[in-house]
């Protein structure tokens, strides 16, 4: 359950960076909290699907190693999914 949280709080973070660095994919800041959970949810799964280095280690304890990849996969996935969502609605606007 820790797991998830460190994902679903660094995916809001990341969504919020992205959102603050490429103002045209912005959702303001609570569309970008809201995107960047789903995908650091969604990015955390993933990277753990495919055999993320250090997910294993998530589940026997809480180490430092566990935790920066958690907090790595959960950030990049809350950004992607902010970028995708700006450039979709971006273009979804022409």
């Amino acid at each position: 359950m820790e797991q998830l949280i460190i994902q679903l709080v660094s995916g809001a973070v990341g969504g919020n960076v992205v959102g603050g660095a490429a103002r045209g994919l912005s959702l303001g800041v609570l569309g970008n909290s809201i995107a960047g959970i789903i995908g650091g949810g969604i990015g955390g799964q993933l990277f753990a699907w495919m055999g993320g280095a250090g997910m294993a280690d998530a589940a026997a304890g809480m180490d430092i190693g566990a935790i920066v990849t958690q907090v790595a996969a959960g950030g990049v996935g809350g950004g992607v999914l902010l970028a995708l969502v700006g450039i979709v609605k971006k273009l979804m606007g022409r």
